[in-house]
């Protein structure tokens, strides 16, 4: 089998003399012609570092390569001049970048970014150009977006928005496909039907893939080879079966052994009510035509009725696109609603947003996207200190400081980063600073959309164990999305289960995990646990 990818005692640092950091340490490894070859560590290991050293998207010359060679089909890329690097890049080496939403560009629409490499490398017509779109818009089973193709990447939801990618990535059929957490953002049964679509892609096109995950059950199913990294080393190297049956690592033992386990602590089933929501409704217009009239609507959220009670997490989960994430923002008043929506007995509805302004420091909520939501011209200092300068909390800046080095440390972060800036860190580090923002202003209720997506096995047990640690010593009460079933496990109280703005099935954890009732939920567990169910009586939209 001929080699396709050769990276021999790769280094790359950022920085120079006394602040100089060492991502990457004498790093070998290849990927032979249509083989997948998984990539895996904890966040800050060098995972994402490694990938774009391969297509030299480095901040160059702040990072350098010290030492070290990448060899794609036997050309050295290391200091290959731009415009030659562009041939490669889009046409023979793609890329599906981690965080979707900061990849897309927010003023185009989804058509003209899959099409422009079309553009770029095939130099094909428009109407070819968008045939093509159709087909892989169709290949990523985002059906849905071929009447939308105008729409920008923000009227999509986080799991359509990395399909969106994928099938940008695959338009020009790569030799080399570097997938960088590509099912982060999915949720389970869109996950199996993406890898499965990958591998499919793969074997039609003898298509190799350098597969970049935190999640080590993809790679047991995805992977041919695996590479363990941690603190910028390959550390363990091999066959998976070898590697996950017999690792010999110590770090691979870790990883393999992390992932959040247990369940919260029972909660008071007659706690007072913190929120309440009757009948709530997001219906966002559909206008066509030359006068822009309202031909119909997307019912995001179509009359939902709910209630968190005080140290009661409610878990919320569904497929892409089903409308978690627009119901928890219109249950704290960022999305216009309709409805009867309560906050600890008053009623938020009607009132202005100064009004709401005192309210806001009880209810936060951290956001699916960590660093489309971190300012990146703030400090993360700055960042969290936002809320407590709005709220008059912390008195003076040295107290306030104290207050932001004892909310890093509840989110496993050391103080002294407050002074460094959001791209300076991992994806799963800037989703805990999202996290420590929240937190620092001591909320009642808190709104976690997707808040572990990015994070690997290890953090995610941590941050679970942080959140429901929290939730007993304040009596937090939580609103939990996410399409990540273990980890709602691990939270939840009590589940709901939505599907195209409706609520399919509600219940106690327990009963929803274990013996769900509607054929949806089954769909949804058994693509989660790898349990059997008849596909016939699934109902898709």
């Amino acid at each position: 089998m001929s080699v396709l990818l050769e990276i021999e005692n790769l280094s790359v640092t950022f920085g120079h003399g006394d602040r100089a950091v060492e991502a990457l340490r004498g790093v070998s490894f290849h990927i032979n012609k249509g083989e997948t070859v998984a990539l895996v560590g904890e966040s800050g290991s060098g995972k994402s570092v490694m990938a774009l050293s391969v297509m030299q998207l480095l901040p160059y010359p702040l990072a350098h390569h010290p030492s070290g060679s990448i060899k794609f089909n036997s050309q050295e890329l290391v200091g290959l001049p731009d415009n030659q690097m562009r041939v490669l890049r889009g046409d023979h080496i793609a890329m599906i970048f981690q965080e979707p939403l900061n990849s897309l560009n927010p003023l185009h629409s989804i058509e003209k970014q899959i099409a422009e490499v079309l553009f770029l490398h095939k130099k094909l017509s428009f109407a070819k150009a968008r045939a093509r779109v159709v087909e892989l818009l169709t290949l990523v089973g985002l059906e849905e977006a071929i009447t939308r193709l105008g729409a920008l990447p923000h009227e999509f939801s986080g799991g359509q928005q990395q399909r969106i990618m994928i099938a940008m990535a695959l338009a020009n059929d790569p030799d080399l496909l570097i997938a960088d957490e590509p099912t982060t953002a999915l949720d389970v049964t869109v996950q199996a039907e993406v890898l499965k679509l990958l591998k499919k892609i793969q074997v039609k096109l003898g298509m190799a893939i350098l597969f970049i995950t935190h999640d080590l059950g993809i790679v047991r199913n995805m992977a041919d080879r695996v590479c363990v990294m941690n603190d910028g080393l390959i550390v363990e190297e091999g066959d998976v079966k070898q590697v996950f049956n017999s690792p010999a690592h110590v770090y691979t033992q870790h990883l393999l052994a992390s992932e959040p386990k247990g369940y919260p602590d029972d909660a008071d089933p007659s706690a007072p009510k913190i929120i309440s929501g009757a009948d709530v409704k997001v219906w966002f217009p559909i206008k066509k035509g030359i006068l822009r009239r309202t031909v119909g609507h997307v019912k995001a959220v179509d009359g939902i009725s709910l209630t968190v009670r005080e140290g009661q997490t409610l878990g919320v989960v569904g497929e892409s696109g089903s409308g978690k994430s627009t119901l928890g923002r219109a249950l704290i008043r960022l999305e216009s609603c309709e409805g009867d929506i309560q906050f600890r007995g008053d009623q938020l509805q009607g009132l202005t947003s100064k009004q709401l302004r005192p309210l806001r420091r009880e209810m936060q909520i951290v956001f699916q996207d960590p660093y489309g939501s971190l300012s990146p011209r703030q400090s993360i200092g700055q960042i969290i200190e936002e809320g407590l300068l709005v709220h008059n909390l912390g008195g003076n800046q040295d107290e306030r400081r104290k207050l932001i080095d004892d909310v890093l440390r509840e989110v496993d972060l050391v103080p002294q980063m407050q002074d460094r800036y959001p791209h300076e860190f991992s994806g799963g580090q800037r989703q805990r600073i999202a996290i420590a923002r929240a937190l620092v202003l001591r909320p009642k209720f808190i709104v976690l959309d997707e808040p572990t997506s990015a994070l690997d096995m290890s953090v995610q047990a941590q941050i679970v164990e942080l959140l429901r640690d929290l939730q007993k010593r304040h009596n937090l009460a939580y609103l939990f999305i996410s399409h990540d079933l273990k980890v709602v496990r691990a939270v939840s109280h009590d589940i709901i289960v939505m599907k195209a703005g409706k609520v399919v099935e509600f219940g106690p954890a327990s009963q929803i995990l274990d013996a769900p009732k509607q054929p949806y939920t089954q769909a949804l567990m058994a693509a989660a646990f790898d349990l059997k169910v008849d596909e016939s009586r699934v109902v898709r939209q």
